[in-house]
């Protein structure tokens, strides 16, 4: 019997390497904009699972996924304009779309690794608005579920760099 090889991947990926983003547009064409003061990601794809056991699997259980449900929890540092005081727009956009009905209560996300792995998706989400409270001491921070309605879908990472050599021609020109 053979050693296996040590895996080349020896660095532990921090969890501070997503980025959320929400589709604030409202014409149609997105318009991606940075929801910042994230403190806590979690993404999660839970599936539902059901019992197929046949009197063909000699006493053991079997089961089919038949489902599967996504949604991210996220805590935020509650982000205001240092001048103006007014909140941060996509933050607002996240409330006012917790307190409204049909349409208007889904938004549009998208998070990705931030520094170009191959790990981004896309999906339709309800929103739901917790400010976590808390004494005169402490600073304001929300909770916010995302809960998937409809797929969450593999996209290509906003932040990937193109291989070498494959930059776009910027002269126009090519060769």
């Amino acid at each position: 019997m053979s050693t296996p090889t040590p895996p080349a991947e020896t660095i532990t990926a921090l969890a501070r390497r997503y980025r959320l983003e929400l589709d604030t547009s409202t014409t149609g064409a997105a318009s991606w904009s940075l929801v910042p003061g994230i403190t806590e990601f979690g993404p999660k794809i839970e599936p539902t699972q059901q019992d197929v056991t046949t009197y063909d699997a000699e006493g053991w259980v079997e089961q089919a996924v038949t489902m599967l449900a996504w949604s991210i929890e996220t805590t935020m540092a509650h982000r205001a304009h240092p001048v103006t005081g007014a909140f941060n727009p996509a933050q607002e956009f996240l409330r006012k779309a917790s307190m409204s009905f049909g349409a208007a209560s889904y938004v549009r996300v998208r998070y990705y690794d931030r520094s170009g792995a191959d790990d981004a998706y896309q999906g339709q989400a309800l929103v739901t608005w917790e400010p976590d409270g808390g004494g005169p001491d402490e600073v304001d921070t929300i909770k916010v579920t995302l809960t998937g309605n409809g797929p969450l879908v593999a996209i290509a990472n906003p932040a990937a760099k193109p291989p070498a050599g494959l930059a776009a021609d910027t002269k126009g020109g090519g060769a």
